[in-house]
């Protein structure tokens, strides 16, 4: 028999659902990247596919100053320009590349550990 615990995390942004072409974050489903921390969400982050991704589009994550990023590539994994790891690197912010499905629910894990994370989500 399967033993159910009361998820107590108290994030304000929690993702529900991943599927290719949209994410859930609370009640609302959104088909654009965002980028998700759980305290702050920005709806429709630039870039909208991984290989638009470049400097300024870590303007809002630099200014946030997480200790791990997620950075969910869309529905494979995608290697990021060294430049762009680099300057997330050299600046104390940890970060890790994967799936957005895979970022997704790492987010989850990590915000109930009350990490201060941000996710970057491509939506494809």
């Amino acid at each position: 028999m399967a033993t159910l615990d009361l998820d107590d995390n108290s994030a304000q942004f929690q993702i529900r659902s991943y599927q290719p072409g949209y994410i859930q974050v609370n009640e609302k489903i959104f088909t654009r990247s965002i980028l998700i921390a759980p305290d702050k969400l920005i709806e429709d982050w630039q870039p909208q596919a991984i290989d638009e991704l470049k400097a300024e589009s870590l303007t809002p994550i630099i200014s946030f100053k997480p200790d791990i990023l997620l950075l969910g590539t869309g529905s494979t994994l995608v290697l990021i320009p060294v430049e762009v790891y680099g300057e997330l690197i050299n600046l104390g912010i940890g970060v890790e590349v994967m799936s957005t499905s895979a970022a997704c629910r790492t987010f989850n894990v990590l915000s109930s550990e009350n990490r201060k994370i941000m996710a970057a989500l491509i939506v494809s």
